[in-house]
């Protein structure tokens, strides 16, 4: 097997220079350099990398622990970390959970055995009290407003962001509005939950239970909604849909069954996607890669930094 030992010697070059070249440092003679690439090259070596991790203490690895890969949603946010880790000179690996536990806590496991630097959630099923005794000195970050734990957090106010679409929705004379989520569970949509039933208490209007629709994801999901809205013996006016997938899915159904947007149905979304523009689709746009870059930016901070808190915007369209 191939070692730096044989470089030198083909080389005719001391040990240290053939590492001082393997490891990209300065004030190596350019012939020298010259010599160790041709004996890499004829050798045909490849450095192990678990050992340069060990000599330099880092893998320049980080882990994204992410429920879906075929969600907008989380592709923006990968996208926003991989931009940033393109520059700092870090590569990633995914854990994709769908939201198993026991997957999440492999990524944490791998965290422990130092293949990773440091981990990214965009999206969490474990409690905190489970993941707590993985984070002792750990680089961890989350996507999340995670109370009570003095850690890395950024996170989108979707409490108020879904209280900005509920009062926009009032100004518009709706005062029976459902709810459309991903899922109940998780920090995020139990802020968009306690957002949606603060407002509705305020405001002294209806919720209903039917009225609100859970596990929506993609496009035939909006399809069912719309199917069971027309079911309903007490419609909502209006729905708040926290995805544009969905959205378009209940648009699109929506028109063959001849049902009028928004005059029998308005529909309010969430992330300002594309499709939402190509569709005319009423939607708040949340800076989802804006996420992942910020959340790699705390990765690297070595202190304790404060929380990174961002806002959603109004794009008025033809849905509302």
């Amino acid at each position: 097997m191939t070692n730096i030992r044989s470089i030198a010697k083909l080389a005719g070059v001391s040990v240290s220079t053939v590492s001082r070249v393997l490891n990209q440092h300065p004030y190596v003679k350019e012939e020298k350099r010259r010599k160790v690439l041709e004996a890499v090259e004829q050798l045909n070596y490849i450095k192990n990398a678990n050992a340069v991790h060990l000599s330099k203490g880092k893998t320049y690895s980080i882990g994204v622990v992410l429920p879906y890969l075929n969600l907008p949603y989380f592709g923006e946010i990968l996208q926003g970390i991989a931009g940033e880790a393109l520059k700092h000179g870090y590569h990633l690996q995914l854990f994709q959970t769908n939201y198993d536990k026991g997957a999440e806590l492999d990524a944490f496991h791998r965290l422990q055995m130092k293949e990773v630097d440091g981990l990214i959630l965009t999206s969490r099923s474990n409690s905190l009290d489970v993941l707590t005794p993985f984070m002792e000195n750990a680089n961890v970050v989350f996507c999340e407003n995670v109370y009570g734990h003095s850690c890395k957090k950024i996170y989108i106010d979707h409490y108020q962001g879904i209280r900005n679409g509920l009062e926009h929705l009032y100004s518009k004379g709706h005062s029976r509005i459902g709810l459309c989520l991903h899922r109940m569970f998780g920090t995020n949509s139990e802020e968009r939950i306690r957002g949606y039933y603060d407002s509705s208490e305020a405001a002294g209007n209806p919720v209903r239970e039917e009225w609100i629709f859970n596990d929506c994801y993609h496009l035939e999901d909006g399809r069912d909604v719309v199917k069971a809205w027309e079911q309903l013996k007490e419609k909502p006016s209006a729905l708040i849909v926290t995805s544009d997938q969905v959205s378009a899915g209940m648009v699109t159904e929506a028109g063959k069954r001849g049902i009028r947007i928004p005059g029998d149905l308005a529909i309010l979304s969430f992330d300002n996607h594309p499709i939402a523009d190509a569709l005319n689709i009423t939607s708040f746009e949340v800076p989802i890669r804006k996420v992942g870059e910020e959340s790699f930016k705390l990765f690297l901070e070595n202190t304790d930094p404060r929380p990174v808190i961002l806002e959603t915007k109004l794009f008025e369209r033809g849905t509302v």
